[in-house]
């Protein structure tokens, strides 16, 4: 039973948006640095190697008899929508679009994953999730535009744009997968071996994508002080970090109230974007804010089911 919001959880569910918001802006910064893919590789596994050392438990998933074994198959879905794929498409939007332009699309998860579950789910959408879901792609529309309207019979999305779109379809299917299937009690119950199922198939994906990177191209890593800080802090921060205090928050209040603080994302990367990129936000992006949080609200009011989704690994 969730307990009622206090100033303490508000702080706890507040961390998470930080440093997703922080991980764009670190993307953007290191763009140059690494490849997406790879960069996406080298952070997962810095992070399963974190975890192995911090939280000895989860070293019990490698044993073959372990009941993990039994529903790989989930994990590795869960692995390739999750950090393989969401992951690695952030990072090449950012490439060629704002940490704010990426993380205002990637809010409107929500509105998403309504679709995703009529179409594939068996969902059945109620009058008042067909309203928010206009409001919230509104809000979408306005922020690929550039805030001119005019442009929407002509637009031309950016790489930037076509990639956080992917990434937040693949996300949709995530939460889902999540929501609908079940996994052992003692992996479910325990933030670190649920994590860690989900990188050691995660991370196989991104080593497949890494290849065909370096496959299909001439990449390089320029290793440096700067790549070195931003590898650790996206490891720590984005991966563990934040998705402890993310579990521990959601179990304290509730996915439908813990759900809300995701929004904060793209205002955390408005103020980092223009203090560390001198990327000041525009009037639109206030305005598509406001389109998809308010579709969001109105969307929530019905309780769709999707909304127990609620588990970032971003």
């Amino acid at each position: 039973m969730s307990s009622p919001l206090n100033l303490r959880t508000a702080a706890l569910l507040s961390l998470p948006p930080l440093l997703w918001a922080a991980n764009a802006v670190v993307g953007r910064l290191v763009s140059t640095l690494a490849p997406p893919a790879t960069l996406n590789f080298m952070r997962w596994l810095l992070a399963l190697a974190l975890l192995a050392l911090l939280v000895p438990s989860v070293r019990q998933l490698w044993r073959p008899g372990h009941a993990l074994w039994a529903h790989w198959q989930r994990y590795a879905w869960l692995g390739l929508l999750g950090v393989g794929c969401y992951n690695t498409l952030q990072y090449l939007a950012l490439h060629t679009s704002t940490p704010l332009n990426v993380t205002l699309v990637a809010s409107s998860t929500p509105i998403w994953m309504l679709g995703i579950g009529v179409l594939f789910f068996g969902q059945r959408l109620q009058k008042r999730q067909i309203a928010g879901a206009v409001l919230s792609i509104a809000g979408v529309l306005l922020v690929l535009s550039r805030g001119s309207w005019q442009v929407l019979s002509g637009i031309a999305l950016t790489q930037g744009d076509l990639y956080i779109l992917l990434a937040t379809v693949a996300w949709a299917f995530y939460s889902w997968l999540l929501s609908t299937t079940r996994e052992p009690t003692e992996v479910r119950t325990d933030w670190a071996l649920f994590l860690m199922a989900q990188m050691m198939f995660g991370l196989c994906w991104s080593a497949l994508f890494t290849g065909m990177e370096w496959s299909t191209s001439a990449p390089s890593v320029n290793w440096g002080w700067p790549l070195v800080a931003a590898l650790a802090f996206v490891a720590v921060g984005p991966s563990l970090l934040a998705y402890r205090a993310w579990g521990h928050g959601v179990s304290q209040v509730g996915p439908n109230i813990a759900g809300f603080f995701v929004n904060l994302t793209p205002l955390f990367a408005a103020v980092l974007s223009a203090v560390f990129l001198g990327e000041w936000p525009q009037a639109y992006h206030g305005l598509a804010f406001l389109l998809i949080v308010g579709g969001i609200v109105v969307s929530s009011a019905s309780k769709p089911a999707a909304k127990a989704a609620l588990t970032h690994t971003i």
